[in-house]
């Protein structure tokens, strides 16, 4: 038995539907997918996403802002999306909503343990906006902590999603060019470290893929960045340790070219045994 999940900022639901999204959706072979920045109301989510998938949503309180869904393949009947929570404990005002989405699966591996799979799409911080860092800090506090909470009964857990943060020199094509933009701040940077450095928290797709550089995952949609492939990995799928030692393989799927892209991320694809 194998259980592949993928994770997609998909830069606005609606956009991502007219430009191509449902012929992604018709090749894949994941069984649960999480999406980020989907910019739609719950009520119209199913809708775009089309046929074969059960879905669950949590709407940003801003209107046309972030949001975050979780879709899982209506014929698996181990799969179920009936355990939900909604946003990260401990944080209020709106623009932390649309940010968190957690939900239990039953035993999909197999091995009689519980997984919560989260999608979360972070705060992307601008340093010229005090107050978007300051937002951006709380979250990461509030995130290390609920993922502390979530492991403590043993359960596999794996936060995917886009974190907007570049771990590694190896994660950014100009980190040179960076050092001193939001997404790659030391300061932003450390919170990483503590999970997958200081931590036993795992990201798979670099264990995967070996020291790089890339796979990107993002380009901007400026001048020539996807064609020179001068990327960001900034979407994860960051386990526990015995999850992330189930993992088999993870895959890009990076669009042939720069015109039959439907987002400027692409899926992060990841299968476990």
């Amino acid at each position: 038995m194998t259980f592949t999940l993928a994770t997609v900022n998909v830069n606005g639901l609606r956009a991502a539907a007219r430009k191509g999204m449902a012929d992604w959706l018709a090749d894949t072979t994941a069984d649960v997918i999480t999406l980020q920045e989907v910019r739609a109301p719950d009520e119209l989510i199913a809708d775009l996403v089309g046929e074969g998938w059960s879905i669950v949503g949590e709407a940003s309180q801003l209107k046309g802002r972030a949001g975050v869904a979780i879709a899982a393949r209506t014929e698996l009947e181990r799969i179920d999306l009936d355990d939900v929570r909604r946003g990260l404990p401990g944080l209020e005002g709106d623009s932390h909503t649309g940010r968190w989405l957690e939900a239990d699966l039953e035993d999909p591996l197999d091995d009689g343990r519980e997984l919560t799979v989260i999608s979360c799409y972070m705060h992307s911080g601008n340093t010229e906006k005090p107050q978007t860092m300051t937002d951006k800090y709380a979250f990461l506090d509030g995130m290390l902590e609920r993922l502390d909470q979530l492991r403590a009964d043993g359960r596999h857990v794996v936060l995917t999603g886009d974190i907007n943060i570049a771990h590694r020199e190896v994660d950014i094509k100009n980190w040179k060019g960076n050092v001193k933009s939001a997404g790659f701040l030391p300061e932003e940077r450390a919170y990483l470290d503590r999970l997958l450095v200081e931590g036993d928290w795992v990201d798979v797709h670099r264990a995967l893929a070996g020291e790089g550089p890339g796979p990107y995952t993002w380009w901007s949609q400026r001048g020539k960045a996807y064609d020179n492939d001068s990327g960001w990995r900034i979407d994860y799928q960051i386990a526990t340790a015995d999850l992330a030692a189930r993992a088999t393989s993870a895959q890009v799927d990076r669009a042939p070219s720069y015109d039959t892209r439907w987002s400027d991320h692409a899926p992060l694809v990841v299968t476990y045994s």
